[in-house]
């Protein structure tokens, strides 16, 4: 990745954006070492203008801001990082810098998505989503018809709060039969969207 640190007196404004829910957090600077120390540590390292010196975010509040992606824009003199917060990102406690509420449970299914891409890979041993992967294609599918006939079964005889248990579980099996056939949940979301379109 080439980043133009000559433009603005070596100096690239860094925007940073949450990885799940995408809401921009902030938006701060690098140069060169700071750039450098942010790819080492895998935590956002900027460049204080004020102090002119580098700054960890979250050296001293602990929220800090876990790099999962950089990108360069067409001119290489602005950097996107996309990171998952471990905190309010804000020095005044709000979650963004732009008083914006980053709600990262609103979209927890994708942050399951990435846990289950996540167990698909490293298989930990204890894991029972690995188990799943392990069983092949035909116990994933299995488990997903016994969890639909679960959530239809408590949506006409149990309470509330069981069927909500049981839907969770099918949700859940669903995200790791997506993940078996390779498939996305946003290309999901783009199939719901296209045929909202088309009506």
């Amino acid at each position: 990745m080439k980043i133009d640190f000559l433009k603005n007196e070596g100096l690239v404004p860094v925007i940073i954006q949450d990885v799940v829910t995408e809401k921009v957090l902030m938006l701060g600077y690098m140069n060169q070492e700071a750039y450098q120390k942010t790819l080492e540590d895998k935590k956002v390292t900027f460049y204080s203008r004020s102090r002119q010196e580098l700054w960890t975010k979250g050296e001293t509040s602990g929220n800090e801001l876990l790099v999962k992606e950089i990108l360069v824009d067409c001119d290489q003199d602005t950097l996107l990082i996309k990171a998952e917060p471990t905190g309010p990102v804000c020095h005044t406690g709000k979650d963004t810098c732009f008083k914006e509420v980053n709600d990262r449970n609103a979209d927890f299914l994708y942050s399951l998505e990435k846990i289950i891409t996540d167990r698909k890979k490293s298989a930990p041993e204890g894991s029972y989503t690995a188990k799943l992967f392990a069983g092949g294609l035909n116990k994933i599918t299995q488990k997903v018809g016994e969890e639909a006939t679960e959530v239809v079964i408590a949506a006409l005889n149990e309470t509330n709060e069981e069927f909500k248990d049981e839907a969770a579980d099918l949700l859940y099996h669903l995200l790791v039969l997506l993940q078996a056939k390779g498939v996305s949940l946003r290309e999901i979301n783009a199939v719901l969207a296209n045929r909202h379109q088309q009506k």
